[in-house]
């Protein structure tokens, strides 16, 4: 019980964080999306979630998750929402929204397309935001990623340091109270670095242009709202510090392969492989209580 407080009080953080920094960066901050980038992915996220969830129900003949009144139907929809805004907030499909209803429908779908049972519960694999994304970027190659320079384009001077400073502290408190990730987040960001200055020496190349990136609000949303994600994530140290080590290493892989989004996809690539890894460890002749922990699952 007191798990599920925690989880859903991270919800509703997480929730409230997104939903802020999308009507501040729409109004304040140079967000170039258009309104119905985020009115489109919300409908379909939404949709998507509760036709999922009513489907379900009716073939697993247990109770819908959204009834017993107005709260809990918020609270049922708040990984959709938050899923949805990320999804709106990072994607940028031109001018073609039914690409946007993909997305946050893929994104939103994926948890209840690409699941294994581990023990007597069933789980998704597959980061939800980052799936959606990464699936249209690979079915429609002429849609891209919405530029990083949107996040902090109406200001200058220090006010450019004081947001993401803002990102790294409530980013961090999120993750060290509530995700309980921030293990993950720190072997993400070290595994990074060291990338980005091996990179530099094996090919020449000034190790600032490798890593200028982290100083970027973009960077910072994947670290500590994306790459760190509760639901997709291990729980153990060992297995949290594995993958996000494991996320630079297939940056770097997909760098040196001058592959572009290498974020997107070397996020989607571990979830892929660990998906798969689960999903063989938990066969008849292995023991699946090995692979789990406090109800969640070890890499």
């Amino acid at each position: 019980m007191a798990q599920n407080n925690m989880r859903l009080a991270a919800l509703r953080r997480f929730a409230t964080a997104i939903t802020l920094l999308t009507i501040f960066g729409l109004l304040l901050l140079g967000f170039e999306a258009s309104y119905a980038y985020v009115l489109v992915a919300l409908a379909a996220g939404y949709a998507m979630e509760l036709i999922l969830e009513t489907l379900e129900a009716n073939i697993q003949k247990r109770p819908l998750r959204y009834s017993g009144g107005i709260v809990n139907f918020i609270d049922f929809l708040l990984p959709a929402h938050i899923t949805s805004q990320a999804v709106a907030m990072l994607l940028y499909p031109n001018e073609q929204l039914w690409v946007m209803a993909f997305a946050s429908a893929m994104a939103t779908g994926s948890k209840y397309i690409f699941t294994l049972t581990i023990g007597d519960k069933k789980r998704h694999f597959l980061n939800p935001s980052n799936a959606g994304i990464s699936i249209s970027l690979l079915l429609f190659p002429w849609i891209g990623i919405s530029p990083p320079y949107q996040y902090t384009e109406n200001f200058s001077g220090a006010v450019d340091w004081v947001f993401p400073v803002f990102f790294i502290i409530f980013g961090t408190f999120l993750n060290a109270r509530y995700a309980k990730r921030i293990l993950l987040v720190g072997a993400w960001l070290v595994a990074f670095a060291a990338q980005g200055y091996l990179r530099a020496w094996y090919f020449d190349t000034p190790a600032f242009a490798e890593l200028e990136m982290m100083t970027g609000v973009a960077f910072l949303l994947f670290t500590f709202y994306m790459v760190e994600d509760p639901g997709t994530t291990p729980y153990s140290a060992s297995g949290q510090i594995m993958f996000g080590v494991s996320v630079a290493l297939m940056y770097a892989i997909f760098m040196m392969l001058h592959i572009v989004f290498g974020l997107f996809f070397s996020l989607f690539a571990v979830c892929l492989l660990r998906g798969m890894y689960l999903y063989v460890s938990n066969l008849r002749f292995f023991k699946p209580s090995a692979y789990q922990t406090v109800g969640d699952v070890k890499l």
